[in-house]
């Protein structure tokens, strides 16, 4: 028999400050190197990334036996992937682009069993130990954190009622796309964006709902971090390589 894994993620939220990675290259082993790293979490990305499903199980893997805690962005917003990924073991889901209350909620509901949601149910899921987890289908919502992503003006005007949907665990803003929603693509670090997410923190801290965020700015890494959001992505691993590949070609040429 097996046990229904603890989502640490999700107990630390409002606990504990929480450094992670977005995992973006398809790559499980690459995963289970920087998960040997320090990072509390990192998140497998299939909304702008080559992941598909048998690729989210292979990082789930590699990254929960080291005892980091995965997250899993889905595609969309959409019954079926949500399903799917939930299925295969994912525990803290982080819905991309949420514009108001009612998406948040119908967010909410692809994680949840009737009566509460519309999860289609599967008792020998990879998720419910295939069968043999002790009455998963009750004690899985426990398990289960639901993070939506701000990413327009729109829904950051919506953010207090986005926030307190009842399910909502956390709340991400996304600075690229909030730069472009903005008339600044491409410029996270302009000071109207960074106002916007100032803000936008400062209004999520007053309503007690932990706040996420992913910035490859080291500096304001560094920042996010002093302030005090709960759960900070201080880069990618296409970030985090790249740099270091030209900075040390870079240095061998000089």
């Amino acid at each position: 028999m097996t046990s229904l894994p603890i989502n640490q993620f999700k107990h630390n939220l409002g606990r504990q400050q929480q450094i992670g990675l977005f995992s973006t290259l398809a790559s499980p082993l690459l995963a289970e190197l920087f998960a040997r790293c320090g990072f509390d979490w990192i998140l497998i990305d299939t909304e702008h990334s080559p992941n598909e499903l048998p690729d989210v199980v292979d990082h789930l893997r590699a990254i929960s036996a080291l005892g980091v805690s995965p997250i899993v962005r889905p595609a969309w917003s959409d019954m079926v992937l949500v399903k799917r990924v939930l299925d295969a073991g994912a525990q803290t889901l982080l819905f991309p682009y949420v514009q108001n209350a009612d998406e948040a909620k119908r967010a909410v509901s692809y994680t949840r069993y009737p009566p509460s949601g519309v999860r289609g149910v599967s008792g020998s899921s990879r998720a419910a130990g295939f069968g043999l987890i002790p009455n998963y289908l009750t004690r899985v919502e426990a398990e289960l954190a639901v993070i939506v992503q701000i990413e327009t003006a729109e829904a950051l005007g919506e953010l207090e009622a986005i926030a307190d949907v009842d399910g909502v665990d956390a709340v991400f803003i996304g600075p690229a796309d909030l730069a472009a929603s903005l008339g600044h693509l491409g410029d996270t670090q302009h000071p109207d964006v960074q106002a916007a997410i100032d803000d936008g923190f400062r209004r999520l801290k007053r309503i007690g709902k932990p706040a996420g965020y992913l910035t490859t700015n080291e500096a304001e890494a560094a920042r996010r971090i002093a302030d005090g959001v709960d759960f900070v992505g201080i880069g990618t691993d296409t970030s985090i390589i790249t740099r270091a590949a030209t900075a040390l070609t870079a240095k061998m040429r000089a």
